[in-house]
């Protein structure tokens, strides 16, 4: 069962699926558990109440799987199969990690309040919890409606409104950032069409700017009409993973990035979401992402490398996603 809270309507719902047993006995667990729900939460504001609210940051000794110069050496590598007609764009990433014995919640509640983000998760699995703050759909099914908004392109926020602007027009009109984000739709669109009717593909925004807590980004969208007898599952067989996350031609930038990162990417740049009995589905794109195991913590970050790539930036650039995350790690 799930809590769905309604933030807009100040509503409170209890789903669940599969109830056989008597209503009544469930309906008094349900009100049990609720009770001891807001028992706990009103503990935890008291606990809160009297903490002075200094920020404590442990910095925590977090450590790259590759160095700074394999990194270079790998974006030059991509750059050769690029000029070799191989590929025209690959996402390539490198993996940190650190120890974590700390509270997950706690690590998953300093995120969301450093990086907002729309498709912000929380799951806890016992041996291990994702804590999540994507930014990015993936795919979405809405009576019909097929949506996908890839992102390409990022730039770090300024500290001051003139220097945010500039940011943003840097971003804006960067032919190289451009480049990246075309490619991508068209890698999407094409995705699309195999599941969409005929003529129904269309790119609805594109070069749109996005703005986070941490980053600026670039953004399209594109659209389509599912076809008859099709559904969300057929979707997703059809188009996982994002293209903004593998790069174009995606099969062939997916077995150079096997060949180039030493570790596979787990629950990274997988997807997170729902997908409804009444068709409809949500997914993200799971960047922005730590992954909690056996007292350690796990993230990634990259970026999509293509012929115009400088591989000092596109390094910066990785960094500069993972502010947020080792932000949110420090203060935990």
């Amino acid at each position: 069962g799930i809590v769905i809270i309604d933030h807009y309507k100040d509503k409170k719902y209890i789903a669940a699926i599969g109830i056989k047993e008597n209503i009544e006995k469930i309906m008094i667990k349900i009100e049990n558990k609720i009770e001891e729900a807001e028992r706990k939460i009103s503990i935890e504001k008291c606990q809160l109440k009297n903490v002075e609210g200094e920020i404590v940051n442990k910095k925590r000794a977090i450590v790259s799987n590759i160095t700074k110069n394999k990194y270079l050496e790998a974006i030059k590598k991509i750059r050769e199969y690029i000029y070799s007609g191989d590929i025209y764009q690959v996402n390539f990433t490198q993996r940190f990690s650190c120890d974590f014995d700390d509270d997950s919640f706690e690590l998953y509640k300093n995120l969301r309040e450093i990086n907002p983000a729309p498709f912000a998760t929380y799951l806890n699995f016992g041996e291990g919890d994702i804590i999540s703050s994507s930014p990015e759909r993936f795919i979405k099914l809405t009576n019909g409606t097929i949506e996908t908004r890839p992102m390409k392109g990022t730039r770090p926020r300024g500290k001051t409104l003139e220097e945010d602007r500039i940011l943003k027009d840097q971003l804006i009109n960067s032919e190289k950032d451009r480049a990246e984000l075309l490619m991508i739709v068209d890698l999407m669109r094409n995705d699309i069409s195999k599941v969409a009717k005929k003529g129904s593909v269309e790119v609805t925004e594109l070069f749109h700017l996005e703005e986070y807590a941490t980053v600026l980004q670039m953004v399209a969208t594109v659209k389509g009409e599912l076809k008859e007898g099709l559904s969300s599952v057929d979707i997703v067989r059809k188009t996982f993973p994002g293209g903004s996350i593998t790069g174009a031609p995606k099969i062939r930038a997916m077995e150079i990035i096997d060949l180039l990162e030493t570790t596979t990417r787990n629950i990274y740049t997988g997807s997170i979401g729902y997908m409804g009995f009444d068709g409809n589905m949500d997914l993200n794109i799971a960047i922005r992402t730590i992954f909690l195991k056996d007292k350690k913590a796990y993230f990634q970050v990259g970026g999509g490398i293509v012929w115009d790539s400088d591989p000092e930036e596109e390094y910066e650039e990785s960094l500069i996603k993972g502010h947020a995350l080792v932000s949110a790690l420090n203060r935990t």
